[in-house]
């Protein structure tokens, strides 16, 4: 694959070596590499995004630093023929300073590698079409970090648990309906998203899957109110087809959950509206 080979990759040291790193306003740390052409990849595009996490959040993520560069790659992605030996080196991170059609089909959305001890997340913002998308993506990743440092608050989960149990409609992400119907039960018209057979089906440990539950819906929380913080979207964008979305009730009062824990910065303002029907 000549156009693959062309391109020069760098591994995760040396891309966080040349990345020129700054400090956002609220003390997330963040950088750029790389070829950003899009006008949702500039400087003060991506300073506005960054700028978008609350400083009491900010100060949870202090170990890390997001980095956005065209494509963050896997080293076992890579590895696909002869010609791409040199990367047979496990599944390690490569990132290329400039798109090609080629890198892009074997490009992920993120890439996660620990350099001298410190972690750093790589976007690939040329798989981000828009702002939009780019945004849900690094406040995705945002807020897993969040919860990996932190946890999550014992008074949400006691709140996703008083949803789950009125069985309210739907839920925020592929990752939490799963988890909410191995914890809870489906819901009276759902139906579970994973098969398994009698055979095959492990035992649920129901303290490990309900904590798994809590936690993709809290980060899912976390990730929709930046999302909202940051720009006005419909919530019927975030529509995905493995699973029907959470009723909006339900959802608001996770929101203002977390706008309470987080309040947001100067410049920023959270609020819920309601299209009206008629």
């Amino acid at each position: 694959m000549p156009d693959l080979l062309q391109t020069d990759l760098l591994s995760a040291e040396a891309a966080a070596a040349q990345a020129d790193k700054r400090v956002g306003s609220n003390g997330i740390r963040f950088a750029t590499l790389g070829d950003l052409r899009a006008p949702h990849t500039s400087l003060t595009a991506i300073e506005r995004l960054v700028g978008t996490v609350p400083a009491r959040l900010a100060k949870v993520l202090e170990g890390s630093t997001y980095v956005f560069v065209p494509l963050a790659l896997s080293g076992a992605r890579l590895a696909g023929n002869a010609a791409e030996a040199a990367f047979q080196t496990g599944d390690r991170t490569f990132v290329a300073p400039k798109a090609t059609t080629a890198l892009t089909e074997k490009a992920i959305c993120h890439r996660n590698a620990t350099v001298d001890g410190a972690e750093y997340v790589f976007l690939s913002t040329e798989l981000q079409s828009d702002r939009f998308a780019l945004a849900f993506e690094f406040f995705i990743n945002v807020a897993h970090d969040l919860v990996d440092v932190a946890g999550m608050p014992s008074t949400f989960g006691d709140m996703l648990a008083e949803q789950a149990n009125a069985r309210v409609r739907g839920e925020t992400s592929i990752d939490a309906w799963e988890t909410r119907i191995e914890a809870f039960g489906p819901p009276p018209d759902a139906v579970p998203a994973r098969s398994h057979s009698a055979q095959d089906a492990a035992p649920v440990d129901p303290v490990k899957v309900r904590n798994e539950y809590f936690h993709s819906a809290f980060a899912d929380a976390v990730a929709i109110y930046l999302l909202s913080l940051f720009l006005d979207f419909d919530y019927a964008d975030l529509r995905e087809r493995e699973y029907p979305l959470l009723a909006p009730a339900a959802l608001a009062t996770r929101l203002r959950a977390v706008h309470a824990l987080y309040p947001p910065n100067p410049g920023y303002a959270f609020s819920i509206l309601y299209r009206r029907r008629g």
